[in-house]
This record gives C-alpha cells, sequence and structure tokens, in this order.
C-alpha cells in the first residue's frame, strides 16, 4: 500500500534550553533568556480582559498593536508587521526575498534562527567568521557574493553577548551593497548601556533596505504569547504582508502586548533590576575565573577552560542544586554554557552554587 509521503526536508532544527533535567523537583529554569521579573501587571490585567472575547477571532493585520507600536517610537505605522514572535518576521522576510540559489550571511555564532530560516527557504548560508566571539564587519563583507541577498546581524548577540558599536553597525550597511537586506535583529537591546550602542531601530529607521526586528519576549516578560514586530521600507512590509497568514497574533498577545509596551515604570524597573543583578554576577564569575562577556543583555556565555571542571561536569553540579543552564552544543561553542539572570532566589543560589562547586 502506498503512502503520502512528505518531502524530505534537510533542515537544522531549532533545540531549545532544558526546562527539566531528569527527575529534578522543582527546576529553576536559567536556560531560554526569559523574563527575571515577568510581564507588567498592566499587560496581565489585558491579558485576563480579553478572556470574554476569545470565541472572535483576533485582528488580521494587527492594527490596535501597531498604532500603540508607532506612537510609542515615533515610527510609521504602515512600515511596520507583527508576528508570532519575532521568529516568524524572519520567516515572513526570507519568504518574501529569497529562491533556490540565493546566498545568506550570517555571523559564527550568531542567533541559530536566522540560519534555520533561511536554509530552510532554501538559501546557502554562508558563515563568517568571528573574534572572540563578536561579529566583524571585515569577515562579513568578505563572505558578501553577487548572490548576497540578505545579511543577519543580532546586537547585541544571542548566545555570545557581544555587540557590534554604533560606528561598525553604519559601517556595515554603508559598505554592504544597496540591493543586500540587512536584518538587525533587536531583542536584547533595551538592556544595553554602553555608550557606544544605539539599536538597530534608532540607527536606521529612515531607511530603506534595513529591516529591524523587536521581541515582546525579553524585557516585556511575554515569551508565552509568542508576540515579536519588524520594521522596514513600506514596500518591504508590503511584501511580508502578502505572505503573513492571517489572524498570525493571537488577541491576548495583542492586548498584553500593547500594555506592556506604554508601561515605562514597569520596562524600566524591568532593565534596572536586570542591570543591578548583572553587575553583581560578573564580579562573582570573574573572581571564580569563569569567562564570560561583559554585560550587555539578560545572560552571560560562561567559558570553563580556566577551572578546574568543564562545562558538562559544571552543568550537572549546578542541576544538582535545581538550576538549569543552556548547553552550547548546538552552537559550537566549546566548554560553555548560558546563564540567563534570573529572580533575586535564583540568582542568589546560583552564585552560592557556583562558589561551592568551584572551591
Amino acid at each position: 500500500m502506498k503512502l503520502p509521503k512528505p518531502v524530505t526536508i534537510k533542515v537544522e532544527r531549532y533545540i531549545g534550553g532544558l526546562s527539566r533535567f531528569k527527575k529534578i523537583n522543582s527546576p529553576i529554569k536559567l536556560s531560554a533568556n526569559e523574563s527575571a521579573l515577568g510581564p507588567s501587571p498592566k499587560a496581565i490585567k489585558a491579558f485576563k480582559k480579553i478572556e470574554g472575547k476569545i470565541f472572535n477571532y483576533p485582528e488580521s493585520e494587527s492594527t490596535s498593536l501597531r498604532n500603540v507600536i508607532a506612537k510609542k517610537f515615533n515610527i510609521k505605522f504602515n512600515r511596520i508587521i507583527c508576528g508570532s514572535g519575532s521568529d516568524q518576521i524572519f520567516d515572513l522576510i526570507c519568504k518574501s526575498f529569497l529562491k533556490n540559489g540565493d546566498e545568506v550571511v550570517v555571523t559564527e555564532f550568531g542567533f541559530i534562527m536566522h540560519r534555520i530560516y533561511a536554509d530552510l527557504h532554501g538559501a546557502k548560508v554562508i558563515s563568517a567568521r568571528e573574534k572572540n566571539f563578536k561579529a566583524s564587519v571585515k569577515e562579513i563583507l568578505k563572505k558578501v557574493t553577487n548572490k548576497t541577498k540578505i545579511v543577519f546581524i543580532a546586537n547585541p548577540n544571542n548566545p555570545t553577548g557581544t555587540y557590534l558599536s554604533k560606528g561598525e553597525m553604519i559601517s556595515l550597511r554603508k559598505k554592504l551593497r544597496t540591493n543586500i537586506l540587512l536584518v538587525v535583529d533587536d531583542a536584547y537591546c533595551e538592556f544595553m548601556n554602553k555608550k557606544d550602542f544605539t539599536s538597530g531601530l534608532d540607527l536606521f529607521k529612515n531607511s530603506k533596505n534595513v529591516l529591524i526586528t523587536r521581541t515582546f519576549s525579553k524585557v516585556y516578560g511575554l515569551a508565552g504569547l509568542r508576540l515579536g514586530w519588524g520594521y522596514a521600507s513600506k514596500k518591504i512590509i508590503e511584501s511580508m504582508h502578502q505572505v503573513k497568514p492571517p489572524f498570525n497574533v493571537n488577541s491576548a498577545a495583542l492586548a498584553a502586548g500593547a500594555e506592556a509596551i506604554k508601561d515605562n515604570t514597569w520596562t524600566k524597573r524591568a532593565i534596572k533590576y536586570n542591570a543591578e543583578w548583572a553587575k553583581k554576577i560578573f564580579d562573582v564569575l570573574k573572581k571564580n575565573k569563569i569567562i564570560a562577556n561583559k554585560p550587555t543583555a539578560n545572560f552571560f556565555l560562561l567559558n570553563f577552560d580556566k577551572v578546574k571542571i568543564n562545562s558538562d561536569q559544571a552543568f550537572k553540579k549546578l542541576a544538582n542544586k535545581r538550576l538549569i543552564l543552556r548547553k552550547m552544543n548546538q552552537y559550537k561553542i566549546s566548554n560553555s554554557l548560558r546563564l540567563t539572570i534570573g529572580n533575586k532566589n535564583a540568582n542568589k543560589l546560583f552564585i552560592q552554587t557556583i562558589r561551592n562547586i568551584l572551591k
């Protein structure tokens, strides 16, 4: 008997951070870069309020949220597209721009979903070497050919926590051909407080050949609702709307997202909390000879080359204390783990545990 046979899809699958390990009771998840404080109380209230309307389809074009975003960032409504997480925006842009034989340039340790979506849509993915886990404008430009359609850059980058300065980003856009789309992933930009850093949105919101993506999963604490958005030229956004599924953002996400982005007090609180704990944790890591990126986002990339245990041993010892970190196997970053800055109790437990296991 012959049965339907799906096409063989030779694309790498994304492996998320573990939420559990073996049979640990009440694991503390520090593997997914989720918000330490959670969402704004106003966002939670909006989420609960939508309960009586879940039998209705949501807005097809996310109009209400796009209006809020436009007002918040002083940008144009018709240049915004919303998605089910910012990774749906990556999917839509690849679907709009790529065909078999096209090339996409990513960085060696850049966010893995960039390469997965490019690969899924038939492009050849070219990786540009990084220097000390930081993207290099020079190396990116070396990989550009006449077949290059898109260059992806996350700034700051996940999972390395490194970033390109304002000058480096401007240089990259200036030196790329004008018909190459630069995609700037701004997922962690709210946490940045470096003088030489400027977000992709602030740098390129008037550009016609840059797409900037933002997410509600990090500083706004709405990872479970899957919500993100993109900003580009009107022509690019219209092409993405052509291939966007109808009703791709659910009603709860639209309602909660609008309130989250308006609550400046809560956002500032989340940023301040993260900065304070980032400094405390970084000082502990440095004192214990764990190599890590300087604080930029809400996570650290930890390297164990200079301590007496390796990353696998550290992972197990931390897991024995219920702390689950992210392994870096999929990124091929050796002897390393990624640590999310958690709530106060989780951070204290991590500090106490890492000190004990490195004695």
